[in-house]
């Protein structure tokens, strides 16, 4: 069973409105670069948790979230580094929800996460590679790894009837990561990958590129890039010269811009993100649309569910402190305890308070396994006349 009221909680909570704080919760993404689409909605999702704490006035005595945000880039990681440095050392942040690529999370996890004994739980970061990063406790993340979508990837082919792909990938530690992990899935499953090549993001031609995709061959491209970046121009040069007509899209591609860049043009074509038809999205979509968002973009469940689950955490433990909370985190996620869902963060906070178990459910059937990763949740999108949308859950 999970115990929360240790005799410090029970101190904390008792001092009430004498021990408010404001709590700060550094938001760290892409607000500009590759994914500068998709970044928007998913703080949004952060901030939208962190008001409803906020308002309910009974975190920790009755303190107050602030949001404050920083630049991660996506690809730059000592421009995300200095960032993430920033909100730790001179907004005092008390915890990261962020970041979103693969490559700079890892950056700041190491360079100021880990230095500085600050919780980073990340909504959208899903390479392998992070499952094993040394992390002393501090690192989680609401999406799924790769190691798990390429699991997706290979059961969606396969059911499309495809027996050849050729894949093209970012070239940093997600689209490597990725590509690895679907290329691997599908020779096991007995397919023919017949070219695995990395493309560079910023390119205003990608002719070359797509020439060796297309000499190569395959039923589908596998495009494991960007949808504000390279992997849109793989797509535009594909669809220009006739190479392929057919593209799987995971989920870096997967955002309102691939509708607006392609249209009808990719009728046929397939894909999937992390997303869960669970009552909590269902939950979480009314309340994104009624704060003027889109609560079915890529990852703003996933950052909803992050933001929340930092402050759940500091509220098992009684404290704002990283080194408090963070040994608190795998508890309030996962059961025993009453099921929590999107908009009932304050009922959580008076559970908590009260000494009982939370499950945090939220808005992606939060379920952390392993070093405190999502389990892994998936929805699937086909284009149909002109854009995508949700065909099936797995």
């Amino acid at each position: 069973m999970k115990r929360f009221l240790t005799a410090t909680a029970a101190v904390a909570l008792l001092a009430g409105a004498a021990g408010a704080e404001e709590v700060k919760i550094g938001v760290i993404l892409g607000f500009t670069g590759p994914l500068e689409s998709i970044t928007p909605a998913m703080a949004a999702g952060a901030e939208l948790a962190m008001k409803e704490v906020s308002d309910s006035g009974k975190l920790l005595g009755g303190s107050t979230v602030t949001s404050i945000r920083g630049d991660s880039t996506c690809v730059d990681a000592a421009a995300a580094t200095a960032a993430a440095e920033r909100l730790v050392t001179t907004d005092k942040v008390n915890a990261i929800m962020g970041a979103d690529c693969s490559g700079v999370t890892g950056a700041i996890l190491a360079n100021v996460a880990v230095p500085n004994g600050v919780v980073m739980i990340s909504p959208s970061a899903t390479s392998p590679g992070l499952s094993t990063a040394p992390d002393n406790g501090l690192f989680f993340r609401t999406a799924p790894s790769d190691a798990r979508q390429g699991e997706i990837v290979r059961d969606i082919l396969k059911e499309h009837g495809v027996k050849s792909i050729a894949i093209t990938y970012t070239n940093n530690d997600y689209g490597k990561g990725l590509a690895e992990s679907i290329e691997r899935n599908w020779k096991e499953a007995g397919g023919t990958v017949t070219i695995s090549a990395a493309h560079e993001d910023g390119k205003a031609d990608y002719s070359a590129e797509v020439g060796a995709l297309a000499s190569a061959g395959g039923d589908v491209l596998v495009v494991a890039g960007y949808v504000d970046q390279g992997g849109s121009g793989i797509v535009r040069a594909a669809l220009d010269t006739g190479a392929f007509s057919t593209f799987y899209f995971p989920d870096g591609m997967v955002g309102e811009k691939l509708n607006e860049n392609f249209g009808a043009e990719l009728n046929g074509s397939y894909g999937a993100y992390p997303g869960t038809d669970s009552p909590g999205a269902a939950k979480f979509q009314e309340m994104a649309a009624a704060a003027g968002f889109d609560g079915t973009s890529a990852f703003a469940p996933e950052s909803y569910d992050a933001a929340a689950l930092i402050m759940l955490a500091m509220q098992a433990a009684g404290s704002s402190n990283s080194a408090d909370f963070a040994g608190k985190v795998m508890d309030v996620a996962n059961a025993p305890g009453t099921e929590i869902y999107p908009g009932e963060l304050a009922k959580a906070l008076e559970l908590i308070a009260a000494g009982e178990d939370v499950d945090y459910v939220g808005a992606s059937a939060v379920e952390l396994i392993g070093p405190g990763e999502s389990a892994g949740s998936y929805r699937e999108i086909e284009f149909r006349d002109g854009r995508y949308e949700t065909v099936k859950f797995r």
